[in-house]
């Protein structure tokens, strides 16, 4: 599992800032969350393909998360790509994008779907064999969702020496991987754990901007491997929070620690603030494994 942080500020992008936008790769699946302007800019900068781009998640329809979207959108057209693409956002995203290209009288070439959200609680959007994401219901001041994703169990590990060693027809050795006991060449059972071993525990993803400090996530988010959460804030400004629906870096370890996570992740930082380990400090007042985002930045969690 990687995350590449395409950018990581809130509000409007600046000379040396960017607004939201990360790619998250999980079993061979490259996930594009939130599309902040110029998000087509940084896609090329970290040499990301656009191609494996086929599903796009949007948490609200705020512009510093989703105004490169229609540029985006333009460019797959102009590069007369040929892949499916799966929009995944609030109400009124499909409205705002087509008609851009109406009046600009540029549809794609491509199929383009969009699937609206609404649910004020936490459903399904996506799955296949390897992977499933499911909303966060977040608030902020418009309609807003995280996103969790989540790998599925794979299969077992076989061990090749070990299935000779049993005699066990190469036939079987599909059945072991999905964790079935098989009978061997002389007839005798061989119990699947004596050739196999314990899949790699599955890896999950909460990607959470934008909220205000919000405990009712914490059951959805529990125990997942790696949480973004929004920390737009540090303490001395903790009175904005609750005015503008975002929350502080104490605040972001706080929703860490009750659910379990594994790594939290930092980030929608205000530029208001000259540096970032100030955010950083403030987080680990309440919670161990804390990472900053930045533009730029690559998490490698393999």
């Amino acid at each position: 599992m990687k995350l590449t942080i395409l950018g990581c500020y809130s509000a409007t992008p600046r000379a040396l800032t960017n607004t939201t936008s990360q790619v998250l790769e999980i079993n061979n699946h490259m996930f594009l969350i939130d599309c902040g302007e110029g998000t087509q800019v940084h896609l090329r900068r970290h040499k990301i393909k656009f191609n494996r781009i086929k599903h796009v998640f949007i948490s609200h329809l705020h512009g510093d998360h989703f105004f490169g979207l229609v540029g985006l959108i333009s460019t797959f057209r102009l590069l007369k790509r040929e892949a499916d693409l799966h929009v995944y956002g609030p109400k009124g995203i499909k409205e705002i994008v087509t008609l851009q290209m109406k009046l600009a009288d540029s549809w794609t070439n491509y199929n383009l779907y969009f699937h609206e959200l609404s649910s004020k609680e936490s459903q399904l959007v996506y799955e296949d064999d390897v992977v499933e994401v499911h909303t966060i219901p977040l608030e902020h001041r418009i309609y807003t969702n995280g996103y969790l994703f989540k790998e599925k169990e794979g299969e077992r590990k076989l061990d090749v020496d070990l299935a000779e060693e049993a005699n066990i027809n190469v036939a079987y050795y599909r059945k072991l991987k999905q964790g079935f006991d098989v009978e061997n060449e002389d007839g005798v059972l061989i119990r699947n754990e004596s050739v196999t071993r314990d899949a790699e525990k599955p890896k999950s993803y909460a990607f959470c901007s934008d909220t205000v400090y919000k405990e009712d996530i914490v059951p959805i988010i529990k125990d997942v491997d790696v949480l973004y959460h929004e920390s737009t804030f540090l303490e001395k400004h903790a009175h904005l929070g609750p005015k503008t629906k975002h929350s502080t870096a104490k605040e972001a370890a706080s929703i860490a620690k009750q659910a379990n996570v594994g790594t939290l992740v930092l980030g929608h930082f205000s530029t208001r603030y000259g540096g970032l380990e100030g955010f950083k400090t403030e987080a680990e007042e309440v919670f161990d494994n804390v990472k900053l985002s930045g533009d730029g930045k690559v998490f490698d969690f393999s």
